[in-house]
C-alpha cells in the first residue's frame, strides 16, 4: 500500500491497487481498463481541460488495449508543448576568488539566482554568500532568466565579486554559516524544524550504492559476508526492541568546529561605530577556549578587542579583515580550520536527497537525547516572528491572502505557464502550512494576544502574521442544533475537505481561502488566510450570498451562482431553492452555510464549505424516515456526535459511475425488449444495421468481421434478454453481499482532483463535441458486445439498492444501440428519433435518478435534512428524488463499498499494514472512518475470516488508538504547560504499561512556590482543576476506551487492561505506542521500555520529549505530470515499455518542476522507473533511481512507514543483481525489522520478504538460515492465500531447493510433490509450471537414490567402499535471481515475433475476461514487448 502524510487522502500517483509494484494488483489499476472504452477523439479535448485540473484521470495517449495502436492524434498537441522546456543547456566558467576556474552545466530557464544556490552549497566557496555575478564587468540582476542575458552563451566567464555587507546580507551569513556549521547535525530532524527529515539508508549501504566510486565489489567474495540476522529479526522471536530503529550514523558523531557563536551583547553598535560601518558584533568560543569577539562590517569580518565586560570596538592588533567568516576563523583557530574542510567533504558526499528541505514538515516520534547546544540563530527565531525566509522579503510579514490569490490567477493556457503556475501554487501553499503551524502552536502555548482578550479563553480569536486562528470549541452556541462543541470540532476537517474540493475544481474568479487545521496539545486549531476588508465590517453587511444562521435568512447574488453553476457537475451538487425568513425562495447552488464574501480586492470569496458533499444518512437519524433495508440491517440510522457526518467525494464518484452502468444496461436491456416484441423480421433488419452504426467507435481495422459476431451476439441472445428482464424485474434474489464485486471506482487519483470522468456526470448531452466527459461510453468489441467500462460494478452483482435490475450477465445484449440512441438523443435534441426510443432514456434516467430525462445526471442537494433549511412547496417532488438518491447513496456505502473493501483485502489487492495505510484504504473507496466498527464486524462474519487476520487485526489496532486518542485530547486541554511531560508518561503508563497502579508523578519537585497559591489568571485554554488528570488510573482509561468504541465506532471491545487487548487480539504493545504517538504527535525517547513490568511503570516523564502538532492541509497537485505519469503506466501495463519509460521520465521533470526534488509523487514516478529499468535489463540505472525512492520515502513518508518498507525491498532486489549481496540482505533485514515493529510477524507482506531473505540466504550458502525464514514463509502464504494457491506452490518448491542443497532428498522430495500437486490441480497436467515441478521430482528422485546407494556401500564395506562424488550444487547466482525476479513478479520470457502477436491477443482476450468479472487462475501475463529476443514481463503469480 502507499500511502502518504495524514491530510493527503490519496495521492500517490499508483500503477496499481497494490502499489508493491506492477505485478500484484488482479487488473492494473483499475481506471487503466476504462482506456478500452475511450472514444478516439477524446483526447484533444484533454489539452484544453487540464489547467482546470479537470480531467484528473484522462491521460493525454489512452492505452487503447484492443486498438493495439501505439498513440493517437490527440497526444501531439502536448508533446510539442513539452518540448518548450527542454531547451538545451551550456556550460559557463565561473571563477570565485581564490579558486580555480570551474565550468557549470547551465539551462537558459534558470534565474541567475540559482547559480548563487549552486555556489553557496558548493565544497569550495560554499562560505560566501554576499557577492554578485559579472559578466565581462556588467552585475547580473538575481532574477533575470539566463536566457535573457545579452552576450551570455556556451563558455561565457562569469566572475565572482565581492560586493559589501549590510545589517540584512551579514544576518545572512551568519545563518549561513551556522547552517554550514550544523549541516550534518540531525537535532533539527529530531526537533522537527525547517522542514529536516531523518534518513538512515545510508547506515545500511556504506555508501555501497550508485557511482561514489569505492564500490566495494562483494559479489565474488561470498566468505566475508556476515549474514547472521541479529536475533529480533528471526522468525518466530517475539522481542520487538525499539532502539534499533534509528541505528547510530558514524557521520553524526558531532565534528565540533566552534564551541560557541552568538550575538554579542554589545549589540547594536553605538551611532558612533554605526559610521565606522560596524554592522553588529559577534561572541565566539574556538575549540582552543579562546574566546574572541568579532565586528561585522559593511567590508567583512574582523576581530577587536572587546571583551564580556569592556567595549573596545577598535581593531585587535594583527587585524585580519576577511570577506568571510570562514576565512577569519581559519585564521585564527586551526582547530575550525581542520574540522571545518572535513565536515564540508562529508557534507558534499551525502546524497542530495539526505539534506534536501522536504516541502512539508515531518515529524520524528523517536529521538534519542540530544544535546541541547549555543546556537544565536536558533535563539533569534524563537523570539522573532520569523518564519521560512521572511528577511529576504521586503516588507518582513507576507499578505498570505494576496499571495495564495494571485498565484491561482497566472496563466494556464499552454504547459509552460501551467507548470509555472502550479510551482507557484505549491511553493505558497507550503510555506503557509508552515507558517500557519508556526502560528497555531504559538497560540496554543499562549504566546499570541487575543483580538477579544476580553472573553474566556476558548472564545478568543487571533491575528497573528497576517493569518487568523480560531480554536476548534463551539463559540457562542454557533452549533448548538448540530452537536455543540463535537460539530465545531468535526466543522474544520470538513471544511478543508471542502477548500480542498473547489480548489481541485479551480474555476476562474471563484476563490477560497488558504486553510490549515493543526490539532496541538489537545486543542484544534483553524488557521485561515485574512479576506482583505472583512475585519472592517461586520459579518452580516460582508455576507452577499448564503447564510450565517443556518439557513434563517438566506441571501443569493447572480455573480455567485455563475461561478458555482460551474463546480456544480463536478462537484455533484445540484442548484436548489430555499426558502428565507420571508418565505420568498432564494435560489442556491451550494450548501445554505457556504457564504460568499466580496473582499476589498474585489475578488469573489467562498467560505464555511463545510456542507460541500451531501449529509450520510446512515450517521443521521431524521424523525419519519426509512433507510432502505441494507442500511436498516447494519443497525443504521446511528446517532453520531454532531450531525456534520457527510459522505466523502470517493463514495460520490463511486456511487455515481455504480449508477451511470446501471443507466447503460437499463437502457439496453428495454431496447432489446422492444426489438423482440417487434416481429422476427425486422428483428433481423434492426440487428444487421444497428451494430454497424456502433461499430466505428473503434478501429474496425484490425477485426474485420467484428461487426458480423456482434450481430450474432445480438441475436442469440435476443431470447435471454426478455427471461432476464422478466427474472429481474421479479425482484430476483441478490447475491450474498460477500461476493458483491465492485471494486474502488473512487479513482486512484488524489481523490479531491476533480474528475469528469464518466462518474462526472456523463452527460451524453455533450457526446457530440468531444469532451473527455464521454469517456465511458461502450464501444462494441471483437469479443462482442462487452460490459461498459466497469471494474466499477462488475456485472451488477454489486447489491444494488435498486431491486434486481442489475442482472448479473457479463456482454448485456443491446448496450451498442443504448449508447448510440442516447448520443444520438443529445445530439440531435431528439427530434429524429422515435418515441419508444425516448422514452427509453426517460425510463431508464428515472430508474437511476437522473436529475434529467433526456441524460445521465445524478446531483445531490447539499441542504436535505439541514436542520433550519425550508424548501419551496412545488419543489417537493424533487426533494423526495433527493432524499431517496441519498438514502440510496448511503445504502451503496454499507452494501457495495464495504464488501468490495475486504474482497480486495482477501484478493490482496489492498494490503494495509498500518493505521494510516488502512484509513487510506477506506478512504479510496469513500468510506469514512467513523464506519470501522462496521468493516470490523463485517470481516468478523466472512466465511473466509482466517484470511483477513492482519486487515482485522490492524483495524481493532487503530480503533482502540483512536479512542485513546479521543480521550488523550480532552485528557490534555487540563493540564498546565509545567505538567505536561508528566502528564503524557501517566497517560501513556495507563494505556500500555501492565503495572496495575501507575501513579502520577506531580510535578511539584522542581520547583515549590514559597508563597501559597496566588490566584493565577489562566492563561492557557481551558485551565480548570490542574491536577484533575493525575488521578487517571489504567483500569478507568480502558473503560472509557471501551465505552468510546461502543459509542463512536458501535463496536464491543471485550479487555479491562492492556494485556487483555494484546492477547484477545494478538497486537503488539510497540505499535500500539508507535500508533498513538503518531495519532496525538507524542515524541518518546528511543529506548527499550518494559512495558510488561508489574513492579514499575513503563514510562517516566523523562521519556516525554516533545509534543508535535498533527497538521491537516490542502496537498496542491500537478496535473500535467500526473497526466504524462499515467499515460506512462497504461503503456507499460499494454506491455510498450519503451514509450512507458518515455512518458514517466518526461512526468518525472515535470513534477520536479512543480513540486521541487522532494515529494511522495515523485517517490511514486522514481519507483516505477526503477522497476523499468530493472525489467528492460539497466540494473545499475534501477539501483540509482531506486535509491533515491527509499530516500525520499524515509524523507517524506516517515523512517517506518509502509511505503518505505516497501522501497527497502525492492532496493534490495536491485543490490542483489548487482552483485552486491551483503547490502541486499542488510536492506532486507531492515525492511523486516521495520515491519515487525510496524504490523508484526503475521502479515501476508512478510511471506514476501522472507522468501527474498530466504533466497539471497539460500544464494550466499547460509541453507539452515534460509530455511527458517522460507519455511515461515510458507506458513504464512498457506495461511492467507489458502493451502491450495500457487503462491503456496512457489513456496513449496523454494524450500525444497534449499533442502537439496542440504542433501536433504527426502524433505526436498514431500515439498516438491506439494508443489507439483497443487500446479496439476490448479493448471492442469500440460501447464508448463507442472511439467517443471514433475521434471525436478525426478531429478531429486535420482539424486536420493544415488545418495542412498552411496550410504548403503558404506555401510557394507565400511572405509574401502568406493564412493561415487555426489554432486552438491551450491545454487548459481543467476538461478537465485530468477527466483528472486518470479516472486516479486519479474519474468524474463524468450519469444519469437509470433508468440508475439499470440501474446498479445490472448492479453487482450483476458484483459475483457476480466472486465466482465470471469477470474483468470491460471497466471496471467501482463504486457508484451520486444527486447532483443528476451521479453520481461510483469506477471501475476496466483
Amino acid at each position: 500500500m502507499v500511502s502518504k502524510t495524514d491530510d493527503i487522502q490519496a495521492s500517490v500517483p499508483n500503477c496499481n491497487v497494490n502499489t508493491v509494484d506492477l505485478a500484484e494488483g488482479e487488473t492494473p489499476d483499475r481506471k487503466e481498463t476504462k482506456a478500452q472504452n475511450k472514444d478516439p477523439c477524446g483526447h484533444s479535448a484533454s489539452t484544453a481541460v487540464m489547467n482546470g485540473g479537470g480531467a484528473h484521470y484522462h491521460s493525454e495517449e489512452e492505452s487503447k488495449q484492443d486498438g493495439g495502436g501505439d498513440t493517437d492524434g490527440g497526444e501531439d498537441s502536448n508533446e510539442q508543448e513539452v518540448i518548450v522546456i527542454q531547451d538545451t543547456g551550456f556550460t559557463v566558467k565561473i571563477q570565485a576568488p581564490g579558486t580555480e576556474p570551474f565550468d557549470l552545466q547551465v539551462s537558459p530557464q534558470e534565474m541567475v539566482q540559482e547559480i548563487h544556490q549552486v555556489l553557496m552549497d558548493r565544497e569550495d566557496t560554499c562560505h560566501r554568500t554576499c557577492f554578485s555575478l559579472q559578466l565581462d564587468g556588467n552585475v547580473l540582476d538575481n532574477f533575470a532568466e539566463l536566457k535573457s542575458i545579452e552576450g551570455l552563451q556556451e563558455g561565457s566567464l562569469l566572475k565572482v565579486v565581492e560586493e559589501p555587507y549590510t545589517v540584512r546580507e551579514a544576518r545572512i551569513h551568519v545563518r549561513h554559516i551556522r547552517d554550514l556549521l550544523k549541516s550534518l547535525d540531525p537535532s533539527d530532524a529530531y526537533n522537527g524544524v525547517d522542514c529536516n527529515s531523518l534518513s538512515f539508508l545510508s547506515v545500511f549501504t556504506d555508501g555501497d550504492l550508485g557511482d561514489s566510486g569505492k564500490r566495494k565489489k562483494k559479489g565474488s567474495d561470498l566468505e566475508q559476508i556476515d549474514c547472521t540476522p541479529p536475533e529480533h529479526i528471526l522468525p518466530g522471536s517475539k522481542e520487538r526492541p525499539l532502539v534499533p530503529l534509528q541505528p547510530q550514523n558514524k557521520d553524526w558523531k558531532p565534528m565540533q568546529c566552534l564551541k560557541v557563536l552568538t550575538m554579542s551583547g554589545w549589540n547594536p553598535p553605538p551611532g558612533n561605530r554605526k559610521m565606522h560601518g560596524d554592522l553588529m558584533y559577534l561572541y565566539m568560543v574556538t575549540v582552543e577556549e579562546r574566546h574572541i569577539s568579532i565586528t561585522a562590517s559593511t567590508r567583512g569580518f574582523y576581530l577587536n578587542q572587546s571583551t564580556t565586560y569592556t567595549f573596545n570596538p577598535k581593531p585587535a592588533n594583527p587585524s585580519f579583515l576577511s570577506h568571510s567568516l570562514v576565512e577569519l576563523l581559519s585564521q585564527i583557530s586551526p582547530a575550525f580550520k581542520k574540522n571545518f574542510t572535513v565536515l564540508q567533504k562529508t557534507r558534499v558526499q551525502r546524497h542530495p536527497f539526505e539534506r534536501i528541505a522536504t516541502p512539508f514538515q515531518v515529524y520524528s516520534w523517536t529521538a534519542p537525547q540530544v544535546d541541547h547546544t549555543m546556537d544565536c540563530v536558533r535563539a533569534e527565531d524563537a523570539y522573532t516572528s520569523r518564519l521560512g525566509y521572511e528577511e529576504h522579503i521586503p516588507g518582513q510579514t507576507r499578505d498570505w491572502n494576496e499571495e495564495l490569490q494571485t498565484t491561482r490567477e497566472l496563466a494556464r493556457k499552454n504547459l509552460p505557464e501551467r507548470l509555472l503556475r502550479e510551482r507557484a501554487i505549491f511553493k505558497v501553499h507550503s510555506d503557509f502550512a508552515a507558517a500557519a503551524t508556526r502560528g497555531s502552536m504559538a497560540v496554543i502555548d499562549g504566546n499570541v494576544m487575543a483580538i477579544n482578550p476580553g472573553e474566556e479563553t476558548r472564545m478568543q480569536m487571533f491575528i497573528w502574521n497576517n493569518i487568523f486562528f480560531s480554536l476548534g470549541f463551539d463559540v457562542r452556541d454557533h452549533y448548538r442544533e448540530l452537536g455543540g462543541d463535537a460539530a465545531a470540532h468535526a466543522a474544520p476537517t470538513n471544511d478543508l475537505n471542502g477548500v480542498r474540493a473547489y480548489g481541485a475544481v479551480d474555476v476562474e474568479g471563484l476563490y477560497t481561502l488558504g486553510t490549515v487545521v493543526v490539532d496541538y496539545r489537545g486543542y484544534r486549531v483553524t488557521a485561515q488566510s485574512i479576506i482583505p476588508g472583512i475585519l472592517e465590517r461586520e459579518q452580516e453587511q460582508s455576507v452577499i450570498y448564503g447564510s450565517i444562521d443556518f439557513g434563517k435568512t438566506v441571501v443569493s447574488h447572480g455573480k455567485y451562482l455563475e461561478l458555482l453553476e460551474r463546480t456544480s457537475r463536478p462537484l455533484k451538487v445540484q442548484r436548489h431553492d430555499v426558502l428565507n425568513e420571508k418565505d420568498e425562495p432564494v435560489e442556491l447552488c451550494s450548501s445554505v452555510e457556504c457564504k460568499g464574501i466580496i473582499g476589498n480586492d474585489g475578488r469573489h470569496y467562498i467560505l464555511d464549505l463545510l456542507r460541500t458533499f451531501p449529509p450520510d444518512l446512515n450517521f443521521l437519524p431524521v424523525e419519519g424516515e426509512e433507510l432502505s433495508p441494507e442500511s436498516v440491517r447494519q443497525g443504521f440510522p446511528r446517532q453520531h456526535r454532531h450531525r456534520l457526518a457527510c459522505l466523502r467525494q470517493e463514495l460520490i464518484e463511486a456511487f455515481v459511475e455504480h449508477r451511470y452502468l446501471l443507466f447503460m444496461k437499463m437502457a439496453a436491456l428495454q431496447l432489446m425488449q422492444q426489438k423482440a416484441n417487434k416481429e422476427s423480421k425486422m428483428a433481423t433488419l434492426t440487428v444487421n444495421s444497428s451494430p454497424e452504426a456502433a461499430v466505428p467507435a473503434l478501429p474496425s481495422t484490425e477485426n474485420p468481421d467484428a461487426s458480423a459476431k456482434s450481430s450474432e451476439t445480438l441475436t442469440d441472445s435476443k431470447s435471454d434478454a426478455v427471461q432476464i428482464e422478466t427474472t429481474s424485474t421479479s425482484d430476483a434474489p441478490q447475491p450474498a453481499a460477500t461476493e458483491a464485486t465492485t471494486t474502488e471506482a473512487a479513482p486512484k487519483a488524489e481523490p479531491t482532483t476533480e474528475t469528469d470522468s464518466p462518474s462526472a456526470a456523463t452527460t451524453i448531452t455533450n457526446a457530440s463535441q468531444a469532451t473527455p466527459t464521454e469517456d465511458v461510453v461502450p464501444t462494441v468489441t471483437t469479443n462482442g458486445p462487452l460490459v461498459p467500462v466497469a471494474t466499477a460494478i462488475q456485472n451488477g452483482l454489486c447489491e444494488s439498492p435498486l431491486e434486481g435490475k442489475a442482472e448479473a450477465e457479463d456482454s448485456i445484449p443491446g448496450l451498442a444501440q443504448a449508447k448510440e440512441l442516447a448520443e444520438s438523443l443529445a445530439a440531435e435534441d431528439g427530434s429524429g428519433i422515435d418515441p419508444k426510443s425516448r422514452e427509453v432514456v426517460l425510463n431508464a434516467c428515472k430508474a437511476v435518478g437522473s436529475i434529467s430525462n433526456t441524460s445521465f445526471d445524478i446531483r445531490f442537494n447539499p441542504d436535505i435534512f439541514s436542520p433550519g433549511v425550508r424548501f419551496p412547496e412545488d419543489s417537493v417532488d424533487d426533494i423526495q428524488k433527493q432524499k431517496q438518491l441519498l438514502k440510496d447513496a448511503a445504502a451503496f456505502l454499507v452494501s457495495c463499498q464495504i464488501p468490495s473493501l475486504v474482497k480486495d483485502c482477501l484478493d490482496h489487492s489492498a494490503l494495509p499494514m498500518d493505521g494510516a495505510t488502512l484509513t487510506e484504504a477506506l478512504h479510496q473507496r469513500g468510506i469514512n472512518v467513523r464506519y470501522l466498527g462496521n468493516v470490523l464486524e463485517f470481516v468478523d462474519k466472512t466465511p473466509a475470516r482466517a484470511q483477513l487476520e492482519h486487515f482485522y487485526r490492524i483495524g481493532i489496532s487503530e480503533l482502540i488508538t483512536r479512542c485513546a486518542k479521543h480521550i488523550f485530547k480532552t485528557y490534555l486541554q487540563g493540564v498546565e504547560l509545567s505538567a505536561l511531560s508528566a502528564a503524557v508518561s501517566h497517560f501513556l503508563n495507563c494505556f500500555l504499561s501492565s503495572f496495575p497502579d501507575a501513579v502520577a508523578h506531580l510535578p511539584a519537585d522542581e520547583l515549590v512556590s514559597r508563597r501559597k497559591n496566588r490566584k493565577r489568571r489562566n492563561r492557557v485554554p481551558g485551565g480548570g482543576d490542574n491536577t484533575a488528570w493525575a488521578s487517571l488510573t489504567p483500569s478507568e482509561l480502558w473503560k472509557n476506551i471501551v465505552s468510546e468504541a461502543q459509542s463512536y465506532y458501535n463496536f464491543t471491545l471485550h479487555c479491562e487492561n492492556a494485556d487483555q487487548v494484546v492477547e484477545k487480539y494478538g497486537l503488539q504493545k510497540i505499535t500500539l505506542l508507535r500508533e498513538i504517538s503518531i495519532k496525538a504527535g507524542i515524541q518518546i525517547l528511543i529506548k527499550e521500555y518494559n512495558f510488561d513490568s508489574r513492579h514499575k511503570p513503563a514510562f517516566t516523564e523523562e521519556d516525554i520529549l516533545n509534543i508535535f502538532p498533527v497538521v491537516k492541509h490542502v496537498n496542491p497537485k500537478a496535473s500535467d505530470a500526473f497526466h504524462f505519469f499515467q499515460s506512462g503506466q497504461a503503456k507499460v501495463q499494454q506491455g510498450y515499455l519503451k514509450e512507458g519509460c518515455e512518458l514517466i521520465n518526461e512526468a518525472l521533470n515535470l513534477f520536479n518542476n512543480v513540486y521541487g526534488a522532494m515529494h511522495v509523487e515523485i517517490c511514486a514516478c522514481l519507483r516505477l522507473l526503477a522497476r523499468l529499468n530493472y525489467i528492460m535489463g539497466d540494473h545499475h540505472e534501477a539501483l540509482s533511481n531506486q535509491q533515491k525512492a527509499v530516500l525520499m520515502s524515509e524523507r517524506v513518508l516517515g523512517i517506518e512507514h509502509p511505503n518505505t518498507i516497501q522501497e527497502y525491498m525492492h532496493l534490495a532486489l536491485y543490490c542483489f543483481a548487482n552483485g552486491q549481496l551483503s547490502t541486499a540482505l542488510k536492506l532486507l533485514y531492515r525492511a523486516r525489522y521495520l515491519m515487525l515493529m510496524v504490523c508484526g510477524e503475521d502479515h501476508p507482506e512478510m511471506a514476501l520478504l522472507d522468501s527474498n531473505i530466504g533466497l539471497v540466504l539460500h544464494g550466499v550458502m547460509e541453507y539452515d538460515l534460509s530455511l527458517r525464514f522460507l519455511e515461515n514463509a510458507l506458513a504464512i502464504n498457506s495461511k492467507y492465500h489458502g493451502p491450495r494457491s500457487l503462491k503456496v506452490a512457489l513456496s513449496h518448491h523454494l524450500v525444497a531447493r534449499v533442502y537439496e542443497s542440504k542433501a536433504e532428498f527426502r524433505s526436498a522430495l514431500q515439498h516438491e510433490k506439494e508443489g507439483y500437486t497443487i500446479y496439476k490441480n490448479q493448471v492442469g497436467e500440460a501447464h508448463e509450471k507442472t511439467k517443471e515441478s514433475s521434471e525436478y521430482l525426478k531429478y531429486l528422485t535420482q539424486q536420493a537414490v544415488a545418495l542412498q546407494r552411496t550410504m548403503n556401500e558404506i555401510y557394507k564395506n565400511g572405509s574401502n567402499a568406493s564412493i561415487m562424488p555426489l554432486k552438491f550444487t551450491a545454487p548459481s547466482m543467476a538461478s537465485v535471481l530468477e527466483q528472486l525476479n518470479i516472486i516479486n513478479g519479474i519474468i524474463f520470457i524468450p519469444l519469437s515475433q509470433k508468440d508475439l502477436e499470440n501474446l498479445k491477443a490472448e492479453v487482450q482476450r483476458r484483459q475483457q475476461l476480466q472486465e466482465s468479472g470471469k477470474s483468470v487462475e491460471e497466471l496471467t501475463v501482463d504486457g508484451p514487448l520486444e527486447l532483443e529476443d528476451k521479453i520481461p514481463m510483469d506477471v501475476n503469480v496466483d
